[in-house]
């Protein structure tokens, strides 16, 4: 039996061009961060080892400084065994970051590059078998090649295949070559080729396939909006006959992206209320997306409800595309601005421009909005 951590997608030095400089620093520390965390759970876990599947770095191109933090990181937890697989992010290409002066200079006793297929004891009785990047487009299954030769293992030798890529069943681009086909790497553990896939380049944690053998860790901290179970390592328990696998939350930051429907004051309260309700907001990016129909007032109301809160969240995103909140002046509003004069015509022209549709529209929207707030209509 062997027990491991099975993380990914590390992706250090990426840098969140949607945060301020601010929340960016603070993202970027956290990815590194995470490898503390990481760490712990291996010793905590009476682990053996730790194996990356993948995009340890963001690119080949990452500042030197955060190269030098990152294996200072894993210096500072010696007892840990790290196994760093090249994937699509940072190939071993002519540019690697696997092979620049400062990561051969600086790469402690601890870290183990996995550069290419030949077996790799991490342990007695336990192999890896790797299938690393060279490239960003590979013309075939890497998985399968690197399996491809290997014979059943014995009864005393554990095979974990460390690999990264898109899996065919789950991946809509069917005429990809480098997508990892499941059926033959179900029946290479079927036949005692290899007894735990340990898979990267999926950001959410996913069971893949039948045999609870193959699995996705996910990203130990989130990236984006889309993935629906990030921020988890995987602990693994394997053997010849059975596997447990229990995911573990290390991730700090967390995105949230959710539509609303607003058409009435009530809707802006519910919407405060759940802002509010979000714990650690300055770890938190938000994407709203917005529908439905609002009052000049009530849409004051919203704008400076965003207000208050883009100072609290790390990002607060209220303007994606698939936003189609729209407001319509009524007489109510016009009356609240109390002006007069030539005042009073331009408030006429933008009311006229508001709903007429398009572009212009949504300015003049946002304009009527910020004038009556100024105004200090519904005081």
């Amino acid at each position: 039996m062997v027990k491991f951590v099975h993380t990914a997608d590390w992706q250090l030095g990426k840098a969140a061009r949607y945060l301020n400089g601010e929340a960016r620093t603070r993202f970027s520390a956290a990815r590194l961060d995470v490898i503390d965390s990481i760490a712990e759970l291996v010793v905590g876990e009476g682990c053996d080892f730790a194996v990356v599947c993948g995009d340890v770095f963001e690119s080949n191109h990452i500042d030197r400084q955060v190269l030098v933090r990152a294996l200072e990181k894993m210096r500072t937890a010696p007892q840990v065994a790290f196994y760093l697989l090249p994937g699509n992010h940072d190939p071993l290409d002519a540019s690697s970051v696997f092979r620049s002066r400062t990561f051969v200079d600086n790469r402690p006793d601890n870290v183990t590059v996995l550069d290419g297929s030949t077996p790799v004891q991490a342990a007695p009785g336990v192999e890896l078998i790797a299938a690393p990047w060279f490239d960003k487009s590979p013309l075939t299954d890497l998985v399968d090649a690197a399996c491809r030769k290997l014979e059943p293992a014995s009864t005393r030798v554990l095979r974990i295949l460390i690999g990264h890529g898109a899996v065919d069943a789950i991946h809509p681009e069917a005429n990809d070559p480098a997508l990892i086909s499941l059926e033959r790497l179900e029946s290479i553990i079927g036949s005692g080729v290899i007894h735990y896939a340990a898979l990267g380049d999926r950001h959410s944690t996913t069971d893949v396939g039948s045999t609870g053998r193959v699995w996705y860790s996910g990203a130990p901290e989130p990236t984006a909006h889309v993935e629906t179970d990030p921020g988890n390592v995987l602990i693994v328990d394997v053997d010849w006959n059975h596997v447990h696998v229990d995911r573990r939350r290390v991730g700090t930051w967390r995105f949230e992206r959710k539509a609303w429907e607003l058409s009435s004051s009530v809707d802006i309260a519910v919407l405060g209320d759940w802002l509010t309700a979000l714990e650690d907001k300055d770890r938190t990016i938000v994407r709203l997306e917005l529908s439905g129909q609002l009052s000049v007032a009530w849409k004051a109301r919203l704008d400076g409800l965003f207000a208050h809160n883009v100072d609290l969240f790390a990002a607060l995103d209220v303007r994606g595309e698939s936003s189609s909140l729209v407001v319509i002046p009524d007489d109510a509003d016009l009356n609240d601005f109390g002006l007069t004069g030539f005042a009073q015509q331009a408030l006429s022209d933008l009311s006229g421009l508001a709903g007429s549709g398009g572009d212009r529209a949504a300015v003049a929207q946002d304009a009527l909005a910020l004038l009556y707030r100024f105004a200090g209509g519904n005081k």
